[in-house]
């Protein structure tokens, strides 16, 4: 039970960091008028949950770290409801073009970034777990 406690607060912080996260980028891309704050967030969102899904399959960390940084900061810095109001508002105010750009933009760079990382953060502690091996015998 007292795990349980640890993953859902390091759910609600990493929740808080993200979402946070999430607003000051979105200000600071709000007077281009077009909503690259989120597709920023979800691109950029997806690079680390993939990475991050690759390093913890090697590193495997305790549950309440990869709770609070899966679930809880990708998940805060990421919206997929924004993603869909936002298509709405460009199919709205623009052309049907912006807004399949966007959302296909959206998309398939999140899936590539997902595997960018997935591929990086296998490379990278593959590495690490070899260099530590090599560390131990020498």
């Amino acid at each position: 039970m007292k795990e349980q406690w640890k993953i859902l607060i390091a759910i609600g912080v990493g929740a808080a960091i993200g979402t946070l996260s999430r607003y000051a980028l979105n200000l600071i891309t709000l007077e281009t008028g077009y909503p690259l704050g989120t597709m920023i967030e979800n691109l950029t969102g997806s690079l680390l949950l993939g990475f991050l899904t690759a390093w913890f399959l090697v590193s495997v960390p305790k549950e309440w770290l990869k709770a609070g940084l899966g679930v809880g900061l990708c998940g805060g810095f990421t919206t997929m409801s924004t993603l869909a109001a936002d298509a709405a508002f460009l199919l709205q105010e623009y052309t049907i073009m912006n807004s399949i750009l966007y959302v296909f933009g959206s998309m398939v760079g999140g899936i590539l970034l997902a595997w960018i990382g997935y591929r990086a953060g296998t490379i990278l502690s593959s590495r690490l777990k070899q260099k530590r091996a090599k560390e131990v015998e020498g």
